[in-house]
């Protein structure tokens, strides 16, 4: 499979998108788990390219290999804080709107809000919203796994 574009973006797309991760990385939440909510949305999403970032985001901030191969398990491991757990969660019901999919459910989000400020908050929700764009357009696009940005 080849990728249906191979021009890089403007100058002007770029800057935009450079303000986006700057205003989530801004608001004090911890990289790593910025890392693991790219992860599990682009997994969730089947976005190789993002997948593969993800992972090597993750590992240049410390992220161990045990945790990095249970992202997709994160239920049924040890591996995870609650609060991870609670974003990892917030993750997957934002991304997971399907038809007929309840979303975001009050308990997800009071969950997370035990864990999280608002600017957090904020910031979690943003880079949800970021990934499955980037998952979208790199799946539309096909985009191949194999660089980072």
């Amino acid at each position: 499979m080849e990728a249906r574009v191979t021009n890089p973006p403007t100058p002007e797309l770029t800057t935009a998108i450079q303000h986006l991760f700057k205003a989530v990385h801004a608001a004090g939440v911890d990289p790593r788990l910025l890392d693991l909510v790219h992860l599990r949305a682009s997994q969730i999403n089947g976005c190789s390219p993002c997948v593969f970032s993800g992972v090597a985001a993750a590992r240049k901030h410390g992220e161990t290999e045990e945790r990095l191969h249970h992202v997709v398990a994160w239920r049924e491991t040890p591996f995870f804080t609650e609060a991870e757990r609670a974003a990892l969660a917030l993750t997957e019901a934002a991304t997971r709107i399907q038809d007929g999919a309840p979303g975001v459910t009050d308990e997800i989000w009071e969950a997370a809000a035990e864990h999280f400020g608002a600017e957090q908050l904020s910031a979690l929700t943003l880079e949800i919203a970021v990934t499955n764009f980037f998952n979208r357009v790199n799946r539309t696009i096909r985009e191949q796994a194999g660089r980072t940005w």
